[in-house]
This record gives structure tokens, sequence and C-alpha cells, in this order.
């Protein structure tokens, strides 16, 4: 029998131009932090829009939570990260970002797949 992962890592691709993916990102990323799995949300393209404050508190979906509730949990218990060359490309610094979030690079996000336990997801 296949062991229970220990992490999840879940990388959100898309803004809001995707909006059904990027709050089944947010979702199953917040739900394994509630079910007690260790989580790393990777916010990468224009999804790292929703690290900045008032961004995510905009975005509305029928039949789905909150999108800043999920994130305000995620930053409270996970580990969030922005892509390091697409906040470059959005001219995001750390400071401009949630207390919680940081801008970490592309050998991170490897590193933190190929570790023993981890899941990885993409939306």
């Amino acid at each position: 029998m296949e062991s229970r992962a220990t992490t999840l890592v879940v990388k959100v691709t898309c803004g809001t131009e995707a909006l059904e993916r990027l709050s089944q990102g947010f979702t199953v990323a917040s739900t394994a932090l509630a079910s007690g799995l260790e989580v790393s949300l990777w916010l990468t393209g224009d999804a790292t829009w929703m690290a900045v404050p008032g961004r995510a508190e905009d975005v509305e979906l029928p039949h789905a939570p909150p999108l800043a509730e999920l994130r305000d949990a995620l930053l409270e218990g996970a580990r969030v990260t922005v892509c390091g060359q697409c906040a470059a490309r959005r001219d995001l610094t750390p400071d401009a970002l949630l207390p919680g979030a940081v801008i970490r690079g592309a050998a991170a996000f490897v590193e933190e797949v190929v570790a023993p336990g981890a899941r990885a997801l993409v939306y």
C-alpha cells in the first residue's frame, strides 16, 4: 500500500481568466490544510496577483467559498510562494505581497516537489 503524502504542493498557474481553475486550486489546497496535510501553495502567472492585498477580495465565483478566505487560511497555515519570474514580470516585490507570502524561484519549486512524501498538483 502506498503511503500518504506528507506534503501537498499545489501550483496555481492561472488568474481570473480561468476563474474555476483558480478557485479549485485554492479550494484543494485549503481542504488539504484543514485535513492536516502540510501544504505548499505556489502562485504563478496571473495567480501571483492573489498574494497582493485586495486582489482576492474582488474575486467572486457562484457556489464557491470566497477566495480571500481560502487565501487567508493558507497564508496562516501553509507556505505560500509567488514565482520569482512571475513577480518580476508584474513588478511585484516582497513588500507588495501580503504577510506570509514569499517570492522564490524554480529551484525551490523543484526541491519541494521531489522531496520524499511530496505530491504535486497543478491547476
